[in-house]
Protein backbone atom coordinates (compact mmCIF):
# COMPACT_ATOMS: atom_id res chain seq x y z
CA UNK A 1 0.00 0.00 0.00
CA UNK A 2 0.91 3.50 -0.29
CA UNK A 3 1.37 5.84 2.50
CA UNK A 4 -2.49 7.02 1.61
CA UNK A 5 -3.32 3.67 1.25
CA UNK A 6 -1.85 2.46 4.69
CA UNK A 7 -3.08 5.54 6.96
CA UNK A 8 -7.00 4.63 4.96
CA UNK A 9 -6.51 1.56 6.29
CA UNK A 10 -5.31 2.00 9.74
CA UNK A 11 -8.89 4.64 9.67
CA UNK A 12 -11.32 2.41 8.70
CA UNK A 13 -9.96 -1.03 9.77
CA UNK A 14 -9.73 0.10 13.39
CA UNK A 15 -12.10 1.36 16.17
CA UNK A 16 -10.56 5.29 16.23
CA UNK A 17 -12.06 7.15 19.73
CA UNK A 18 -11.63 10.15 17.43
CA UNK A 19 -14.61 8.66 15.23
CA UNK A 20 -16.74 6.80 17.98
CA UNK A 21 -15.71 7.96 21.20
CA UNK A 22 -15.86 5.23 23.85
CA UNK A 23 -16.78 2.22 22.21
CA UNK A 24 -13.25 2.71 20.96
CA UNK A 25 -11.41 2.34 23.74
CA UNK A 26 -10.35 -1.31 25.34
CA UNK A 27 -10.63 -2.07 29.21
CA UNK A 28 -7.67 -4.08 29.32
CA UNK A 29 -3.90 -4.27 28.28
CA UNK A 30 -4.37 -7.74 26.49
CA UNK A 31 -4.01 -6.51 22.23
CA UNK A 32 -1.18 -3.91 23.46
CA UNK A 33 0.85 -6.72 25.20
CA UNK A 34 0.31 -9.32 22.10
CA UNK A 35 1.62 -6.38 19.92
CA UNK A 36 3.90 -5.84 21.60
CA UNK A 37 5.31 -9.45 22.30
CA UNK A 38 4.52 -10.45 18.34
CA UNK A 39 7.37 -7.52 18.00
CA UNK A 40 9.90 -8.62 20.68
CA UNK A 41 8.28 -6.18 23.31
CA UNK A 42 10.26 -3.24 21.86
CA UNK A 43 8.73 -0.80 24.54
CA UNK A 44 11.45 -2.38 27.48
CA UNK A 45 14.44 -1.45 25.24
CA UNK A 46 14.55 2.37 25.76
CA UNK A 47 14.29 4.49 28.74
CA UNK A 48 11.23 6.65 29.18
CA UNK A 49 9.41 9.27 31.10
CA UNK A 50 5.71 8.65 31.81
CA UNK A 51 3.09 11.70 31.23
CA UNK A 52 -0.22 11.54 31.87
CA UNK A 53 -2.97 13.95 33.54
CA UNK A 54 -6.24 15.67 32.61
CA UNK A 55 -4.89 19.26 31.33
CA UNK A 56 -1.77 19.93 30.28
CA UNK A 57 0.15 16.49 29.90
CA UNK A 58 0.36 17.46 25.95
CA UNK A 59 2.11 20.61 27.12
CA UNK A 60 4.47 19.05 29.57
CA UNK A 61 5.35 16.17 26.86
CA UNK A 62 6.90 18.56 24.63
CA UNK A 63 8.22 20.99 27.49
CA UNK A 64 10.33 17.98 28.56
CA UNK A 65 10.83 16.74 24.83
CA UNK A 66 12.66 20.04 24.26
CA UNK A 67 14.55 20.14 27.11
CA UNK A 68 15.87 16.61 26.72
CA UNK A 69 17.19 17.17 22.61
CA UNK A 70 18.49 20.69 23.64
CA UNK A 71 20.92 18.60 26.62
CA UNK A 72 21.71 16.41 23.70
CA UNK A 73 19.67 13.46 24.30
CA UNK A 74 18.50 11.77 21.33
CA UNK A 75 14.77 12.28 22.35
CA UNK A 76 11.60 10.24 21.23
CA UNK A 77 8.36 11.84 21.79
CA UNK A 78 4.73 10.23 21.61
CA UNK A 79 1.81 12.13 21.65
CA UNK A 80 -1.90 12.18 20.80
CA UNK A 81 -4.72 13.16 19.29
CA UNK A 82 -2.69 14.39 16.05
CA UNK A 83 -3.81 17.63 14.36
CA UNK A 84 -3.03 17.33 10.87
CA UNK A 85 -0.71 14.60 9.82
CA UNK A 86 -0.64 11.30 11.62
CA UNK A 87 2.80 10.99 12.13
CA UNK A 88 2.69 14.32 14.58
CA UNK A 89 2.59 11.08 17.21
CA UNK A 90 5.75 10.12 16.49
CA UNK A 91 8.63 11.98 17.03
CA UNK A 92 12.22 11.65 17.31
CA UNK A 93 14.19 14.85 17.83
CA UNK A 94 11.54 16.74 16.77
CA UNK A 95 10.87 14.65 13.12
CA UNK A 96 8.12 12.92 12.31
CA UNK A 97 8.57 9.39 11.59
CA UNK A 98 8.91 8.64 7.79
CA UNK A 99 5.66 7.54 5.74
CA UNK A 100 8.08 4.52 4.82
CA UNK A 101 8.31 3.40 8.44
CA UNK A 102 4.47 3.76 8.56
CA UNK A 103 4.03 1.41 5.69
CA UNK A 104 6.52 -1.12 6.67
CA UNK A 105 4.98 -1.41 10.35
CA UNK A 106 1.77 -1.72 9.00
CA UNK A 107 2.43 -4.33 6.45
CA UNK A 108 4.46 -6.29 9.35
CA UNK A 109 1.89 -6.01 11.88
CA UNK A 110 -1.05 -6.22 9.67
CA UNK A 111 -2.02 -10.34 10.27
CA UNK A 112 -2.12 -9.60 13.42
CA UNK A 113 -4.45 -6.45 12.96
CA UNK A 114 -6.88 -8.92 11.20
CA UNK A 115 -6.98 -11.56 13.87
CA UNK A 116 -7.01 -9.25 17.08
CA UNK A 117 -8.82 -6.19 15.54
CA UNK A 118 -6.83 -3.76 18.13
CA UNK A 119 -7.82 -0.69 18.37
CA UNK A 120 -6.10 2.58 16.54
CA UNK A 121 -4.40 3.82 19.99
CA UNK A 122 -3.39 0.05 20.25
CA UNK A 123 -1.69 0.14 17.12
CA UNK A 124 -0.14 3.54 17.05
CA UNK A 125 0.95 2.38 20.72
CA UNK A 126 2.76 -0.19 19.11
CA UNK A 127 4.32 1.06 16.25
CA UNK A 128 6.11 3.64 18.52
CA UNK A 129 7.77 1.60 20.61
CA UNK A 130 8.61 -0.26 17.58
CA UNK A 131 10.44 2.56 16.34
CA UNK A 132 11.80 4.11 19.59
CA UNK A 133 13.69 0.85 19.84
CA UNK A 134 14.58 0.77 16.41
CA UNK A 135 16.01 4.19 16.45
CA UNK A 136 17.51 3.24 19.75
CA UNK A 137 16.42 6.55 21.49
CA UNK A 138 18.27 7.76 24.61
CA UNK A 139 14.97 8.47 26.10
CA UNK A 140 11.19 8.71 25.01
CA UNK A 141 8.76 11.32 26.50
CA UNK A 142 5.65 8.88 26.57
CA UNK A 143 2.33 10.84 27.03
CA UNK A 144 -1.06 9.04 27.85
CA UNK A 145 -4.01 8.63 25.51
CA UNK A 146 -6.82 8.40 28.16
CA UNK A 147 -6.69 7.65 31.86
CA UNK A 148 -3.65 5.56 32.72
CA UNK A 149 -4.20 2.50 34.23
CA UNK A 150 -6.02 0.81 31.70
CA UNK A 151 -4.24 2.65 29.07
CA UNK A 152 -2.08 1.24 25.94
CA UNK A 153 0.78 3.09 27.57
CA UNK A 154 0.97 1.98 30.46
CA UNK A 155 2.90 -1.43 29.37
CA UNK A 156 6.43 0.63 29.43
CA UNK A 157 8.47 0.79 32.94
CA UNK A 158 9.82 4.71 32.67
CA UNK A 159 12.40 6.70 34.72
CA UNK A 160 9.53 8.76 36.27
CA UNK A 161 6.00 8.83 36.52
CA UNK A 162 4.66 12.79 35.91
CA UNK A 163 0.96 13.20 36.32
CA UNK A 164 -0.15 17.03 35.73
CA UNK A 165 -3.51 17.67 37.55
CA UNK A 166 -7.50 15.77 38.19
CA UNK A 167 -10.03 17.44 36.07
CA UNK A 168 -13.43 16.54 34.99
CA UNK A 169 -13.37 14.45 31.67
CA UNK A 170 -14.19 11.23 30.35
CA UNK A 171 -15.82 11.13 33.11
CA UNK A 172 -18.26 7.91 31.41
CA UNK A 173 -15.28 6.14 31.25
CA UNK A 174 -12.81 6.73 34.64
CA UNK A 175 -15.32 7.23 37.01
CA UNK A 176 -17.95 10.42 38.44
CA UNK A 177 -15.72 11.45 41.52
CA UNK A 178 -12.19 13.48 41.30
CA UNK A 179 -11.28 10.88 43.47
CA UNK A 180 -11.69 8.08 41.42
CA UNK A 181 -10.49 9.99 37.96
CA UNK A 182 -7.38 10.35 40.15
CA UNK A 183 -7.12 6.50 40.59
CA UNK A 184 -7.17 5.68 37.20
CA UNK A 185 -4.56 8.34 36.43
CA UNK A 186 -2.41 6.84 39.33
CA UNK A 187 -2.52 3.62 37.74
CA UNK A 188 0.73 5.01 35.80
CA UNK A 189 2.78 4.81 39.07
CA UNK A 190 5.21 1.79 39.03
CA UNK A 191 7.08 -0.29 41.70
CA UNK A 192 10.06 2.16 42.70
CA UNK A 193 9.82 4.73 40.26
CA UNK A 194 9.24 8.04 41.50
CA UNK A 195 6.38 10.32 40.68
CA UNK A 196 5.64 14.03 40.26
CA UNK A 197 2.23 15.23 40.43
CA UNK A 198 1.77 19.22 39.21
CA UNK A 199 -1.20 20.22 41.43
CA UNK A 200 -2.64 19.86 44.43
CA UNK A 201 -5.93 19.10 45.48
CA UNK A 202 -7.74 18.37 48.06
CA UNK A 203 -9.88 15.57 46.98
CA UNK A 204 -7.11 13.48 45.66
CA UNK A 205 -3.90 14.43 47.08
CA UNK A 206 -4.52 11.49 49.41
CA UNK A 207 -5.07 9.08 46.14
CA UNK A 208 -1.32 9.66 45.40
CA UNK A 209 -0.03 9.46 48.64
CA UNK A 210 -1.77 5.84 49.07
CA UNK A 211 -0.95 4.63 45.45
CA UNK A 212 2.73 5.72 45.99
CA UNK A 213 3.32 4.59 49.47
CA UNK A 214 1.63 1.06 47.78
CA UNK A 215 4.28 1.08 45.51
CA UNK A 216 7.16 1.90 47.14
CA UNK A 217 7.64 5.44 44.95
CA UNK A 218 8.76 8.79 46.12
CA UNK A 219 6.06 11.33 45.37
CA UNK A 220 7.02 15.02 44.69
CA UNK A 221 4.20 17.35 44.56
CA UNK A 222 5.51 19.96 41.96
CA UNK A 223 3.51 22.77 43.44
CA UNK A 224 5.52 22.24 47.26
CA UNK A 225 8.26 22.65 45.39
CA UNK A 226 8.33 25.36 42.28
CA UNK A 227 5.32 28.19 42.74
CA UNK A 228 4.62 30.83 39.63
CA UNK A 229 4.99 34.73 41.25
CA UNK A 230 4.41 37.22 38.43
CA UNK A 231 3.73 36.81 34.79
CA UNK A 232 4.17 39.11 31.75
CA UNK A 233 3.79 38.75 27.99
CA UNK A 234 6.85 40.21 25.80
CA UNK A 235 7.03 39.23 22.62
CA UNK A 236 4.36 36.42 22.35
CA UNK A 237 6.34 34.51 24.80
CA UNK A 238 5.24 34.47 28.52
CA UNK A 239 7.78 35.63 30.85
CA UNK A 240 7.41 33.64 34.29
CA UNK A 241 9.00 34.17 37.50
CA UNK A 242 9.09 30.95 40.22
CA UNK A 243 10.00 30.74 43.66
CA UNK A 244 11.58 27.71 44.23
CA UNK A 245 10.61 27.54 47.88
CA UNK A 246 13.54 25.36 49.64
CA UNK A 247 15.94 27.80 48.61
CA UNK A 248 13.83 30.91 48.35
CA UNK A 249 15.07 31.86 45.20
CA UNK A 250 13.19 33.42 42.09
CA UNK A 251 13.91 31.95 39.20
CA UNK A 252 13.16 33.76 35.46
CA UNK A 253 11.70 31.81 31.99
CA UNK A 254 10.62 32.89 28.89
CA UNK A 255 8.51 30.33 27.26
CA UNK A 256 7.04 30.18 23.84
CA UNK A 257 3.72 28.52 24.89
CA UNK A 258 2.17 31.71 25.52
CA UNK A 259 -1.12 30.59 27.79
CA UNK A 260 -1.39 32.04 31.00
CA UNK A 261 -1.51 28.20 32.14
CA UNK A 262 1.74 27.03 31.33
CA UNK A 263 3.22 28.59 34.27
CA UNK A 264 1.77 25.38 36.44
CA UNK A 265 2.93 23.09 33.53
CA UNK A 266 6.37 24.95 33.64
CA UNK A 267 6.36 23.96 37.41
CA UNK A 268 5.40 20.37 36.89
CA UNK A 269 8.59 20.52 34.41
CA UNK A 270 11.14 22.00 36.95
CA UNK A 271 10.13 19.23 39.35
CA UNK A 272 10.39 16.33 36.85
CA UNK A 273 13.75 17.38 35.48
CA UNK A 274 14.80 17.80 39.61
CA UNK A 275 13.75 14.60 39.43
CA UNK A 276 15.99 13.09 36.49
CA UNK A 277 18.86 15.20 37.47
CA UNK A 278 19.20 12.57 40.94
CA UNK A 279 18.96 9.54 38.25
CA UNK A 280 21.89 10.64 36.37
CA UNK A 281 20.35 12.91 33.57
CA UNK A 282 22.49 15.89 32.66
CA UNK A 283 20.34 19.18 32.42
CA UNK A 284 22.31 22.85 32.18
CA UNK A 285 21.08 25.57 33.05
CA UNK A 286 20.92 27.44 30.30
CA UNK A 287 19.86 24.81 27.74
CA UNK A 288 16.85 24.36 29.97
CA UNK A 289 15.97 27.96 29.54
CA UNK A 290 16.62 27.69 25.37
CA UNK A 291 14.73 24.91 25.42
CA UNK A 292 11.50 26.50 26.80
CA UNK A 293 11.55 29.64 24.61
CA UNK A 294 11.98 27.16 21.96
CA UNK A 295 9.24 24.57 22.54
CA UNK A 296 7.11 24.61 18.94
CA UNK A 297 10.23 24.74 17.17
CA UNK A 298 12.27 22.10 18.52
CA UNK A 299 9.11 19.30 18.99
CA UNK A 300 6.06 20.58 16.53
CA UNK A 301 3.64 21.59 19.11
CA UNK A 302 0.82 23.15 17.84
CA UNK A 303 -3.03 24.54 19.01
CA UNK A 304 -1.80 25.68 22.55
CA UNK A 305 -2.28 29.27 22.42
CA UNK A 306 -1.32 29.43 18.82
CA UNK A 307 -1.76 32.81 17.38
CA UNK A 308 -2.91 32.64 13.58
CA UNK A 309 -2.97 35.88 12.75
CA UNK A 310 -3.33 39.49 14.24
CA UNK A 311 -5.70 42.87 13.85
CA UNK A 312 -8.12 41.39 15.12
CA UNK A 313 -5.96 38.80 17.15
CA UNK A 314 -6.84 35.11 16.03
CA UNK A 315 -5.92 32.69 18.72
CA UNK A 316 -6.50 28.95 18.44
CA UNK A 317 -6.54 26.73 21.66
CA UNK A 318 -7.35 23.04 21.87
CA UNK A 319 -9.56 23.69 25.69
CA UNK A 320 -12.20 21.15 25.51
CA UNK A 321 -13.24 20.32 28.95
CA UNK A 322 -14.02 22.25 31.84
CA UNK A 323 -10.34 22.42 33.72
CA UNK A 324 -8.99 23.64 30.05
CA UNK A 325 -11.78 26.01 29.53
CA UNK A 326 -11.11 27.63 32.99
CA UNK A 327 -7.85 28.19 32.41
CA UNK A 328 -8.26 30.09 29.14
CA UNK A 329 -10.94 32.24 30.66
CA UNK A 330 -8.59 32.75 33.17
CA UNK A 331 -5.78 33.62 30.50
CA UNK A 332 -8.35 36.40 28.90
CA UNK A 333 -9.16 38.14 32.37
CA UNK A 334 -5.26 38.78 31.62
CA UNK A 335 -5.22 40.01 28.67
CA UNK A 336 -6.77 43.45 26.92
CA UNK A 337 -8.79 43.75 23.83
CA UNK A 338 -11.79 45.25 22.59
CA UNK A 339 -14.93 42.66 22.17
CA UNK A 340 -14.15 38.95 22.51
CA UNK A 341 -15.62 36.72 19.43
CA UNK A 342 -15.03 32.92 20.40
CA UNK A 343 -15.93 30.12 17.68
CA UNK A 344 -16.47 27.11 18.91
CA UNK A 345 -17.38 23.43 18.69
CA UNK A 346 -17.62 20.43 20.62
CA UNK A 347 -17.96 16.65 21.11
CA UNK A 348 -21.23 14.70 22.04
CA UNK A 349 -19.42 13.21 25.15
CA UNK A 350 -18.24 16.01 26.81
CA UNK A 351 -19.71 18.08 29.47
CA UNK A 352 -21.08 20.94 27.17
CA UNK A 353 -23.44 22.33 29.45
CA UNK A 354 -20.61 22.67 31.94
CA UNK A 355 -18.37 24.20 29.51
CA UNK A 356 -20.81 26.64 28.16
CA UNK A 357 -21.87 27.92 31.64
CA UNK A 358 -18.15 29.24 32.07
CA UNK A 359 -18.22 31.44 28.59
CA UNK A 360 -18.71 35.13 28.93
CA UNK A 361 -21.97 36.18 27.56
CA UNK A 362 -20.82 39.33 26.47
CA UNK A 363 -18.96 37.56 23.61
CA UNK A 364 -20.22 36.79 20.41
CA UNK A 365 -20.22 33.55 19.59
CA UNK A 366 -19.82 31.47 16.26
CA UNK A 367 -21.79 27.62 16.59
CA UNK A 368 -19.82 25.42 14.50
CA UNK A 369 -18.76 21.55 14.59
CA UNK A 370 -15.89 19.58 13.19
CA UNK A 371 -16.50 16.72 10.20
CA UNK A 372 -16.37 13.16 12.35
CA UNK A 373 -19.08 11.42 13.71
CA UNK A 374 -18.25 12.47 17.75
CA UNK A 375 -19.25 15.91 16.84
CA UNK A 376 -22.03 17.73 18.14
CA UNK A 377 -23.94 18.91 15.67
CA UNK A 378 -23.68 22.82 15.74
CA UNK A 379 -27.60 23.56 15.76
CA UNK A 380 -27.31 21.84 19.15
CA UNK A 381 -24.34 23.46 20.20
CA UNK A 382 -26.23 26.74 19.45
CA UNK A 383 -29.47 25.56 21.34
CA UNK A 384 -27.24 24.31 24.28
CA UNK A 385 -25.60 27.68 24.47
CA UNK A 386 -28.90 29.58 24.41
CA UNK A 387 -29.87 28.48 27.72
CA UNK A 388 -26.66 30.12 29.18
CA UNK A 389 -27.83 33.21 26.79
CA UNK A 390 -24.95 32.76 24.81
CA UNK A 391 -26.01 34.18 21.18
CA UNK A 392 -24.53 33.30 17.69
CA UNK A 393 -24.69 32.01 14.47
CA UNK A 394 -23.98 28.34 12.71
CA UNK A 395 -21.30 27.87 10.56
CA UNK A 396 -20.81 24.93 8.34
CA UNK A 397 -17.23 25.08 9.29
CA UNK A 398 -14.51 26.32 11.29
CA UNK A 399 -13.25 28.40 8.69
CA UNK A 400 -16.18 29.52 7.76
CA UNK A 401 -17.04 30.55 11.50
CA UNK A 402 -13.33 32.05 11.48
CA UNK A 403 -14.57 34.32 8.13
CA UNK A 404 -17.34 35.53 9.79
CA UNK A 405 -16.17 35.99 13.27
CA UNK A 406 -12.77 38.11 11.39
CA UNK A 407 -14.75 40.40 9.45
CA UNK A 408 -17.32 41.43 12.39
CA UNK A 409 -14.55 42.41 14.47
CA UNK A 410 -12.64 45.77 15.12
CA UNK A 411 -8.45 45.52 14.89
CA UNK A 412 -8.11 45.39 18.27
CA UNK A 413 -10.55 42.35 19.13
CA UNK A 414 -10.12 38.88 19.76
CA UNK A 415 -11.02 35.91 17.98
CA UNK A 416 -10.33 32.39 19.64
CA UNK A 417 -11.35 29.56 18.31
CA UNK A 418 -11.74 25.96 21.15
CA UNK A 419 -13.92 23.94 22.44
CA UNK A 420 -12.49 20.70 20.39
CA UNK A 421 -8.93 19.25 19.41
CA UNK A 422 -10.81 18.18 15.93
CA UNK A 423 -12.16 21.62 15.34
CA UNK A 424 -8.58 23.34 15.65
CA UNK A 425 -7.40 20.96 13.70
CA UNK A 426 -9.99 21.13 10.38
CA UNK A 427 -8.44 25.00 10.41
CA UNK A 428 -6.57 26.01 7.27
CA UNK A 429 -3.60 27.48 8.28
Amino acid sequence: MTYAETITYLFNRLPMFTRIGSAAYKGDLSNIIALASQLGDPHLQFKSVHVGGTNGKGSVSHMLAAVYQTAGYKTALFTSPHLYDFRERIRINGEMISEEAVIEFVKQIRPMIEEISPSFFEITAAMAFHFFAKEQVDIAIIEVGLGGRLDSTNIIRPELSVITNIGWDHMNILGDSLQAIAGEKAGIIKEGVPVVVGERQLETDAVFVQAAAEKGSELVFAADIYQPQSTQWRNDHLEVDVLHVPEKRVLGFSLDLAGIYQQKNLCTVLAAIDQLTKQGYYFVDLDVHYALTQVKGLTGLTGRWEVKSREPLVVLDVAHNESGIRQVMHHLDNIEYDQLHIVIGMVKDKEVSTVLSLLPKTARYYFTEAHIPRALPAKELQQAAAVHHLKGEVYENVDAAIEAATEAADPADLVLVCGSVFLVAEVQR
